[in-house]
């Protein structure tokens, strides 16, 4: 495929490498949640065959007959781990009858590389090395994450197929003296006893291939000029030390001009430089400061594996993921992409703000409400119901790969503001005063205990659902708002009709937008908290939607 730089070299072992069988004993806590499957990084390295046995279940959740002679993509965030989960993931496809991996340089690859190779070289999936943003290192978390062949988030049904078969494994299969050299770009065949043809391996260049499909969706002239014209945008980029580093470098500052000292912290690190890779105002405290000086006029920053991102504009002003999906899809015509294929509709996840269904009543295009987890946006796009969608945990993406896009994100943004000639902050008032602006807070705790989660969602149901409930009134300061609705979340996908239940409890009443989660997060002992400040709900006028959603995401 394309995206090799640098020559392409052959290697053939004299002596077939041997296939062995290895026997293993089933774990029961191998379930895959909406990101994938995510444990501290100390049980993949302590608890036997822990790793092995999650790999052959993805493998072998994959029909034998579309497994034999098929291409896979394999890449990681960089994080520690990584490379010991990529040579064992070679090894056992090898061994499981997979025909060819294709692999980023040095294993590197970001989530929406993979999303965008896979859909490109049509392979049958691929397997992602990420924990997301959660914090790297010996002490820190690793995940495994499968995208099935539309480069999308398995759905539920691969899910729960790969965990009905780690729960009955009782062997796997593997080709231990098989060595791959990441570092070199480039084809590496090898053969295996009592295979017909070889098994190759191809490392190739991790950002070209992405690199690629970006030119065909932006102007990249316009961008081009907005960063290095006479009156030069100045951004600062934060990769956080996660895998965005290279494709910043690549397509941000050399691509498009902007110079190296924009983009901070580049170099991927395998525990992120001791940092959470998590683009927020908390983690990203940093970049936060860097801004509110005024001398960069556009800042952003990204997650360990590039797929989520934030927004801030001169001095320090934050762009919600609410509004930022909502500005997106009201400037589409901005981007080349959408004025070639047009807007056939958007799409949100259910804590996110209604900022977004404003937007499309004003295009009049459809709007969709999935649950939480991108892989429910996948078979909206695969069917042609939605082309641009957004998630407020910093997510947003189109339909020209099938996740989120960190990159292509902060792209959209820099093509609007050339577009406009406006900053971040006058982009976002604009579109306030033209669609109205919806309040949204996001409350993480973390560290909570699962019984005492488990106990409050279940209290919160029996309150919510109480028939009483809904007709209540509650009085704050000079306001009282009443409640509308109070509803168990329940979603019917309106391509193939599968139900997704219970997995959030949702409130509707009367002022601002704001939501609310509860995460069970064993990995972190530190618990953060916020109160809403009272001037949010001052001064407001006309009918504001408020929207409390309560997730537990174990």
């Amino acid at each position: 495929m394309d995206g090799n730089r640098g020559s392409k070299s052959n290697t053939m072992e004299t002596n077939p490498i041997p296939v062995v069988t290895v026997q293993t004993t089933p774990y029961d806590d191998q379930k895959p949640g909406p990101s994938g499957f995510r444990k501290k990084t100390a049980v993949f390295e302590t608890k036997r065959n822990y790793l092995q046995n999650y790999i052959q279940s993805v493998l072998s959740s994959i029909d034998l007959r579309d497994r034999q002679g098929c291409t896979m993509v394999v890449g990681s965030d960089g994080r520690y781990f990584s490379r010991t989960a990529t040579e064992v993931i070679v090894q056992m496809a090898a061994a499981n009858g997979i025909g060819r991996l294709v692999i980023g340089h040095n294993g590197i690859l970001s989530t929406p590389a993979v999303s965008c190779i896979i859909r490109k070289i049509k392979a049958i999936g691929g397997i992602i090395l990420t924990a997301s943003h959660n914090p790297g290192g010996p002490g820190g978390d690793f995940g495994i994450k499968f995208n099935v062949a539309n480069g999308g988030p398995s759905p539920d049904t691969v899910t729960e197929k790969i965990c009905q078969v780690s729960r009955t494994l009782e062997e796997y299969a593997i080709c231990p003296d098989l060595r791959i050299d990441l570092s070199r770009l480039g084809r590496q065949d090898f053969d295996l006893e009592n295979k017909f043809k070889p098994f190759r391996v191809e490392i190739v260049d991790s950002v070209e291939v992405y690199l690629n499909m970006l030119r065909g969706i932006f102007d990249f002239n316009a961008i081009k000029g907005l960063l290095t014209g006479p009156e030069q945008l100045k951004i600062r980029i934060d990769a956080m030390n996660g895998v965005m580093g290279p494709y910043v470098r690549r397509i941000l500052c050399d691509e498009l001009g902007a110079p190296a000292n924009s983009a901070v912290n580049c170099v991927p690190l395998e525990d992120f430089g001791g940092q959470q890779p998590e683009p927020n105002l908390h983690y990203a405290a940093s970049l936060v400061e860097s801004m509110k000086g005024g001398e960069f006029r556009f800042g952003a920053a990204f997650d360990a594996d590039g797929d989520r991102y934030m927004i801030l504009g001169q001095n320090g002003f934050f762009v919600q993921p609410s509004d930022s999906v909502a500005v997106m899809a009201a400037n589409a015509s901005c981007i080349p992409y959408f004025r070639q294929n047009g807007l056939r509709g958007l799409a949100r996840s259910m804590p996110t703000s209604t900022a977004l269904d404003k937007v499309a009543k004003a295009l009049k295009v459809a709007l969709y409400e999935t649950p939480s987890g991108w892989r429910y946006f996948g078979n909206l796009m695969d069917s042609g119901r939605c082309s641009l969608c957004g998630e407020e945990s910093f997510g947003t993406g189109s339909d020209h790969i099938r996740e989120k896009d960190g990159l292509w994100s902060v792209l959209m943004w820099l093509s609007i503001m050339a577009s406009r000639k406006q900053g971040v902050e006058e982009i976002v008032k604009d579109h306030w005063a033209k669609l109205g602006r919806n309040y949204f807070c996001r409350f993480d705790y973390e560290g909570v205990e699962p019984k005492i989660a488990f106990y409050l969602m279940r209290d919160l149901e029996a309150l919510i659902t109480d028939k009483a409930f809904s007709s209540q009134k509650f009085a704050v300061a000079n306001n009282v708002y009443s409640v509308e609705k109070a509803d168990n979340y329940e979603y019917v996908d309106p391509v193939d009709g599968t139900v997704a239940r219970n997995q959030v409890r949702c409130l509707q009443a009367g002022l601002q937008s704001y939501s609310m989660t509860v995460f069970q997060r064993l990995l972190h002992k530190t618990t953060i908290s916020r109160n809403i400040s009272p001037s949010l709900v001052e001064g407001s006028k006309g009918t504001i939607t408020c929207k409390t959603v309560f997730i537990w995401n174990c």
